[in-house]
């Protein structure tokens, strides 16, 4: 008789798990807000360490850390369908401070992804220029952990990543979003990327909201404007523009091209 009731539990058991996978949407289109984090003081204070005898810079830093906080919040949002994806920072309202105007907190970057052709266009600003900078995606070579974090209300799987050569990479994605998307040019994963932490540059990606909705092509913009590059270009560029800048110079190269 109990062998009988185990046997009939374990078959609800299956049952009620087929149900609730049977019923399980996964979105395919709508639109993710995101957050991105920046810690300023750790990268203010990683630059004042390249000069150790500028008795000026800590001085500037203790003023700036007394006026301002130690992370600069910026928001985004990216809409997608199946096959496509459009990266879209929103306006920074805050004016940037006249000594540490860091690249990296900032964003410049609209960027519209084909995941299906592994194509992408970007409306990338670096100083007063603005590229259109047309390419292939980048080509990332993830190793995906059995590390599990809830972002947004979706479980999402961790990933690892180094990136031009250097700059370590962790993600967090969920296959409940089949689309290999994700913030800013980060994409290449079996699912949505919610979370994107850089510790070299002390930033963070994290969604706050998922919105699942039907997205008609018009809200699909493809960014138009722009001098015409290509990454290899691009890099070029940068580099002979920033060639006698130093290690800041190199600083805002990689983080431009990110």
């Amino acid at each position: 008789m109990k062998i009988k009731n185990l046997l009939m539990l374990c078959l609800t058991l299956l049952v009620g798990q087929t149900a609730l996978a049977q019923n399980a949407r996964f979105a395919t289109s709508g639109v993710i807000e995101y957050e991105k984090r920046v810690n300023v003081i750790a990268l203010i204070k990683e630059q004042l360490k390249r000069y150790p005898n500028d008795n000026f810079g800590p001085k500037i830093l203790e003023d700036y850390q007394r006026n301002n906080p130690q992370f600069k919040t910026l928001k985004s949002k990216l809409t997608f369908n199946k096959n496509e994806t459009v990266f879209t920072p929103e306006p920074d309202n805050v004016p940037p401070n006249s000594w540490f105007n860091l690249a990296s907190a900032q964003q410049n970057n609209t960027i519209y992804t084909n995941v299906e052709n592994a194509t992408s266009v970007t409306q990338k600003k670096v100083f007063e220029e603005t590229y259109l900078l047309k390419d292939s995606t980048r080509k990332i070579t993830w190793k995906i952990t059995d590390e599990f974090r809830n972002i947004a209300g979706y479980d999402c799987r961790r990933a690892n990543a180094v990136i031009m050569d250097s700059v370590y990479v962790v993600a967090f994605y969920t296959d409940e979003i089949p689309v290999a998307g994700g913030p800013e040019s980060f994409t290449g994963l079996p699912g949505m990327i919610l979370g994107i932490a850089l510790p070299r540059e002390h930033t963070t990606w994290f969604a706050t909201a998922v919105t699942d909705e039907p997205i008609t092509a018009d809200k699909i913009k493809i960014p138009a404007k722009g001098k015409a590059v290509d990454t290899k270009s691009l890099t070029d560029i940068l580099k002979k523009a920033l060639k006698d800048w130093g290690d800041s110079g190199n600083d805002i190269v990689r983080t431009s091209l990110l």
